[in-house]
């Protein structure tokens, strides 16, 4: 991959995520948060990174940093806190004696087309790796109600600015059915002109009337059906990150990466 500091490790494999496409694994390397926050424009500011434990004890004890092109720190709190939990519970992992990730997140204005989930995803990723001139990862989300044909699907926070979380539920006024799914799309690229790899993750639910708090997007009206009865919001975030949709696209990146 195209970056300063960065190396890149490969064999052919094929990914178990959902992808158009064969792939390759990638290592990031330990130099890059330094040598990428260098390079940076003073008018673009990374977050603090936090090491997160991976699970091969065979790699390089350098710690490698993941650039997560967001804004958004309640999406970096979690992805951070899934990575960690993640690999501290996968089988055979030694935490104590393996390398980290480190989350590093810098905030890009980045065009949304309009299409599909995967569609929109890779446009994204392909627009913030030729911006940020190496590897990157990027995340959508999607909200798809059962009932409006899977609409809002990867417009949901167009539709959470416009109508709000009641709205959200008057959408569905006169239909039977409250079912949705929420999906999440995380998208890799390994650097500038290099074709996106997609993860997706889906979490099968119902939508109910806002419950618990309301500081995280459309959770409160998201009742999981793996969640006992709480909505996402009502959920603590350690039970959350282990049925999320988020969990579950993100948790395939994760293997892809340390492959």
């Amino acid at each position: 991959m195209t970056t300063a500091g960065g190396s890149l490790a490969s064999s052919p494999h094929s990914p178990t995520e959902t992808s158009d496409s064969q792939a390759h694994p990638h290592s990031f390397s330990s130099s890059f948060a330094s040598d990428r926050t260098s390079q940076l424009p003073r008018s673009q500011t990374l977050l603090p990174t936090i090491p997160v434990a991976a699970e091969t004890a065979t790699m390089t004890t350098s710690p490698r940093t993941i650039l997560f092109v967001t804004g958004n720190a309640n999406k970096l709190k979690e992805v951070r806190a899934i990575l960690l939990s993640s690999t501290q519970h996968t089988e055979n992992a030694n935490p104590a004696a393996t390398p980290s990730f480190s989350v590093e997140s810098q905030d890009l204005d980045v065009p949304e087309v309009q299409g599909t989930t995967e569609e929109v995803a890779k446009a994204k990723c392909k627009a913030a790796a030729e911006i940020v001139g190496g590897p990157c990862i990027t995340e959508d989300t999607a909200l798809a109600f059962e009932a409006l044909g899977g609409l809002p699907g990867p417009y949901i926070k167009y539709f959470l600015k416009a109508v709000g979380l009641e709205g959200l539920n008057n959408m569905l006024a006169g239909f039977p059915s409250k079912r949705a799914t929420a999906i999440c799309t995380f998208a890799y690229s390994a650097g500038p002109g290099t074709e996106p790899l997609i993860f997706e993750g889906r979490t099968e639910g119902k939508i109910v009337q806002a419950r618990g708090p309301t500081h995280f997007g459309w959770d409160p009206v998201f009742e999981p059906d793996e969640g006992e009865g709480k909505t996402y919001a009502e959920m603590d975030g350690v039970a959350k990150n282990k049925i999320s949709h988020r969990y579950r696209a993100l948790d395939k990146l994760r293997k892809y990466l340390l492959e």
